[in-house]
């Protein structure tokens, strides 16, 4: 069974950068379209990025062009998330996941999933 494991997250100040990683304790993860979530206090989970099986193709939420940029690594095993000038606004738990029951190329609604990680927490603060 593929579980999800993600890392990296923590405690950081406005405009610093984080790197968080998707790996799985289970099945290759290369085998697997791999997307990012978060969801802050009070608020709807959101789908920031999803990425394709070889990493051809990325999808990214408009309003974090720029600053976030997802990519994969499937010798490793990982993906990353990489979150760069951070800012209040994105304090979240993060969460990764994937679809396994079926064929999935990439997406960022949170109902075309079936397996997460339990999340890693992001705060930015002074």
């Amino acid at each position: 069974q593929l579980q999800l494991v993600e890392s990296g997250g923590g405690l950081v100040q406005p405009g610093g950068s984080l790197r968080l990683s998707c790996t799985t304790s289970g099945l290759p993860l290369n085998d697997y379209p791999i997307a990012w979530f978060r969801q802050a206090p009070g608020k709807e989970l959101e789908g920031i990025s999803c990425i394709t099986r070889a990493g051809s193709i990325t999808n990214i939420m408009d309003s974090l062009k720029g600053r976030f940029t997802i990519s994969r690594d499937n010798v490793k095993n990982t993906v990353y998330l990489q979150i760069n000038n951070l800012q209040p606004e994105d304090t979240a738990n993060y969460y990764c996941a994937t679809r396994t029951r079926s064929w999935l190329a990439c997406s960022r609604r949170q109902y075309d999933f079936d397996s997460w990680g339990q999340g890693t927490q992001v705060t930015v603060s002074e």
